[in-house]
Formats: C-alpha cells, sequence, structure tokens
C-alpha cells in the first residue's frame, strides 16, 4: 500500500526485452539514501505503478514489468532517460498524508491541458467511460502516482488543482497535452460503486 505522497524523482536508465520481447525489465537510478533498508523483493510505486525490486544497488534499483502491465499502463512507452515518481511502501505507523493507494493502475487517462491558476495550476484529463464513473468532485484520484482531489467532473473528463510543490517534486512539470499517464481510481468510491450494483 502507498499514500501518493511521492517521495522521489528517478530516472530509467536501461530497459531490457526479457524473452521474446513481451516483458521488460528496467533499471532505475535514485537519490543517494533513498533505497536505504529496502529489500530484494521490496514494491515500490513508478509512477503509479506497483513494481518488485529484483536487484538493488545504493543508487538504483530493477524491477520487471509483464506484457499485461505494459499494455495497461504507459510503462509501454518510457524510454531510457524518462523521469518517473517514485514512492516506497506505507509502513504501520506512518503518517497518512494522501490517501490509501493500492498501486494498481486502473487505466491510462489523458491530458487535455494546463492551466495557470491564481498561485497554482489548473490540470484537465481525460478517461475511459469504465473509469469516469469513479471519479467524483471532491474525490480522490491518483495520477502518475500522485495521490490528488478531484475539483470537478464534465462526463469523461475532469480537472484537478497542482500547486507549485507539487509540480516541482513530481513529474507534472515535464507532461503536456497528449501525453499518457496512469491513473488509479479511489480504493472506496470502487467498492461503492460495486455495493450499489448488488443493490440494484
Amino acid at each position: 500500500m502507498f499514500t501518493g505522497i511521492i517521495t522521489a524523482q528517478g530516472e530509467v536508465t536501461s530497459i531490457t526485452p526479457i524473452g521474446e520481447g513481451q516483458d521488460m525489465r528496467l533499471t532505475v537510478a535514485v537519490p543517494e539514501g533513498w533505497l536505504e533498508g529496502a529489500v530484494i523483493g521490496a514494491s515500490i510505486a513508478c509512477s503509479g505503478c506497483c513494481l518488485t525490486a529484483v536487484e538493488l544497488e545504493p543508487t538504483a534499483f530493477t524491477v520487471e514489468a509483464s506484457a499485461e502491465t505494459l499494455t495497461k499502463t504507459s510503462l509501454g512507452g518510457w524510454q531510457v532517460g524518462r523521469r518517473i515518481n517514485l514512492e516506497r511502501p506505507l509502513k504501520m505507523g506512518d503518517e497518512l498524508g494522501g490517501h490509501v493507494v493500492s498501486g494498481h493502475v486502473d487505466g491510462l487517462g489523458e491530458v487535455l491541458s494546463a492551466t495557470p491558476e491564481n498561485g497554482s495550476t489548473r490540470w484537465r484529463f481525460r478517461v475511459p467511460a469504465e473509469l469516469a464513473r469513479y471519479i467524483a468532485p471532491k474525490g480522490s484520484v491518483t495520477i502518475d502516482g500522485v495521490s490528488l482531489t478531484v475539483n470537478e467532473v464534465d462526463g469523461h473528463e475532469f480537472g484537478v488543482n497542482i500547486i507549485p510543490h507539487t509540480t516541482e517534486v513530481t513529474g507534472f512539470g515535464r507532461l503536456r497535452p497528449g501525453d499518457r499517464v496512469n491513473i488509479e481510481i479511489d480504493m472506496l468510491a470502487r467498492y461503492v460503486a460495486r455495493l450499489r450494483e448488488f443493490n440494484a
């Protein structure tokens, strides 16, 4: 489990196909000390996608992504040099600063626009119909691993406000209209919708 509070930016330093090229092995460079206490098999959220560390170095880790992950997330389009949002898993007793995030990406969204608004930036995204039904004003959503509050919803589109600090410590400053982002809907919204289906 994660919180959607990004604690570091990493850089993809190598990408190697596995087997017949359906799966992929990635190595990510991280700031010194960020992996302190990590062990082989640890979960690491990489731009919102929970991956397992199969190799660890003092300033890098390696993960493997299956064909399923590559097709359902933005990982299939990553290239060497890409900067990604990183978060280590939540520990019992840690402060829950964002919301409960599983690291299981539900689908891809599309960046529509980024408009300066007072001291922050209003971002708008479009998501597939099967995800839009779970996104509600003032609810939570995870975008590329970042826990955010939904400001408004209009059909399959929604907006969030990003403060300068979030822009600086995440990859939001590099996103452009048309880019694809990993979306994880709020776990509570998913279960509420499921209960309503059974009670309908």
